[in-house]
């Protein structure tokens, strides 16, 4: 018995991974770096700068904070409509950060432009913690902007500013933007010092804030933020999360006693095999695990046994039933937008490969063996999937290759840039755009969609949105696993 079951697993992982590449020759992962990291000029809100590439993008929402009599300009549009969303926000800049810091040396002359990227996000998240004991966590009401369908550059709907404070806490977004800012302190901490330590005592603040008034943000601004970006998985894995990136960034031994207090009264070891911008547990326990794996932290140990937890969970062949393989290699998980797991989990798994290889560890699967090698190839796997190596033979990155989805649910790539159609699109007027069965008029280069179903198949077309829009948190992943790729590009 013991070798049947063994039988499946390794024949599942050699068709997945070891098969002949049928669908394309090769990547241009220096390319799709680029494009990943374009991405993100064409989710800017606020005043655009001088060296802005998407030339179809002009200024919006500059007014947005006057109604709290605060400057809340700039930042991030999270996905294809035109609210600013606090939550997903720090998640995006969280991550891009992490990809300067373990793949940056890898990104070439792209590392300056990811760089921007971080900084366009913390520009933002400092004025939103300028308060002490508020963070400004949203602006845009979203039902008034869901009911319309118009570019930023027209926006007319309404710009409530959300805020969260001592009577109303939000410990997920504020522990989210905490971990921000200090993981973006230590891609600044060279370049910039004087920068870099603002956002590290900015994060100690926001810390601080989200330690001492818990609770969740969804309770407080429960009509406001559900169910766009509700906290459905509670506010404890976002404390872990920034004390884990504040101790990174700080090496300060409160942080390191917070989490070894903490560990089972916030749960580090529930839900391992989740990560993105509700559940940080994977990714608590693989950046924490680092430390293990180069001998400096023992006490930290059961964080390392919850990684490779997550890396067998998700091993094709052998994985947790909440995550399926289809038959093209894609891997799936339940929900919508399907590859914000697809880019959060495989940038784990190179991660995790890279921390295991410096330590030559493997991880013990049962009777497999997961080693830095084949975690690596998993990764690429998907990564090459998005790229175009899948039965529909289309790259899911808007502008890379010659096939990949035109009809993206995306505003303002879908309707007339100001360029071309200078006068007012109100509100209603854009729905023809929405409607329309012609392809987008302004490529929103680097944008990677929702992506397929279980079955691999996928609807190019606006109106079905969770696998058609593309978001910030699916991106910024990527940028690190691009950065990886693009230097090791002969790598089997």
């Amino acid at each position: 018995m013991a070798r049947k079951s063994l039988i499946f697993p390794v024949i599942l992982l050699a068709v997945l991974l070891f098969s002949p590449p049928i669908y394309s020759a090769g990547h241009d992962y220096r390319d799709a770096l680029r494009k990943s990291i374009l991405f993100f000029e064409g989710q800017r809100s606020g005043k655009l700068p001088p060296d802005q590439r998407l030339k179809w993008r002009r200024d919006s929402a500059l007014r947005d904070g006057s109604s709290a009599g605060v400057d809340l300009s700039g930042g991030y549009y999270d996905a294809g409509d035109n609210i600013k969303f606090g939550f997903p926000m720090a998640f995006t800049t969280t991550m891009l950060s992490w990809s300067i810091i373990d793949f940056g040396k890898t990104m070439g002359p792209e590392l300056r432009n990811a760089v921007k990227a971080v900084k366009w996000g913390t520009d933002y998240l400092l004025k939103a913690t300028a308060i002490p004991g508020v963070v400004f966590v949203q602006v845009g009401d979203a039902y008034s902007d869901h009911n319309c369908w118009e570019r930023p550059e027209d926006m007319d709907t309404l710009r409530t500013v959300y805020k969260i404070d001592r009577a109303h806490p939000g410990s997920d977004v504020a522990g989210e933007t905490a971990a921000a800012l200090a993981a973006a302190s230590i891609v600044f901490r060279k370049r910039d010092p004087a920068y870099s330590r603002l956002l590290l005592d900015r994060a100690t603040r926001v810390f601080a804030f989200a330690n001492r008034y818990r609770g969740a943000y969804s309770n407080s601004l429960y009509h406001a933020v559900c169910p766009f970006y509700c906290d459905f998985n509670g506010y404890q894995d976002e404390l872990l999360w920034g004390a884990a990136w504040l101790h990174k960034a700080s090496r300060k031994r409160a942080y390191r006693e917070f989490i070894v207090k903490n560990e089972v009264i916030l749960k580090a070891g529930d839900t391992i095999n989740e990560f993105g911008w509700d559940n940080k547990h994977a990714g608590i326990n693989v950046l924490i695990s680092k430390e293990v794996l180069m001998g400096k932290a023992e006490y930290f140990e059961s964080f390392k046994q919850n990684a490779d937890g997550f890396i067998c969970s998700i091993l094709p062949g052998i994985s947790h039933p909440q995550v399926q393989y289809s038959r093209g290699g894609l891997l799936v998980k339940t929900g919508g937008s399907n590859m914000q797991h697809v880019t959060s989990l495989s940038f784990l798994l190179l991660a995790y490969s890279n921390y295991l290889s410096h330590a030559k560890k493997v991880v013990p699967c049962g009777e497999l063996t997961a080693s830095p090698s084949l975690l690596r190839q998993i990764a690429k796997r998907q990564v090459d999937y998005i790229l175009g190596d899948n039965p529909m033979g289309l790259s899911y990155m808007v502008g890379y290759g010659q096939k990949f989805p035109r009809r993206i649910h995306h505003r303002g790539s879908s309707v007339p840039s100001v360029s071309a159609h200078p006068s007012h699109i109100g509100c209603k007027e854009g729905s023809r755009y929405f409607l329309s069965p012609n392809p987008n008029p302004n490529l929103l280069v680097g944008a990677v969609v929702g992506g397929p179903n279980v079955t691999d198949a996928f609807p190019d077309s606006r109106p079905y949105f969770q696998q058609s829009e593309p978001t910030t948190y699916i991106n910024a992943p990527l940028v690190g696993l691009l950065g990886y790729f693009s230097a090791h590009s002969t790598w089997r």
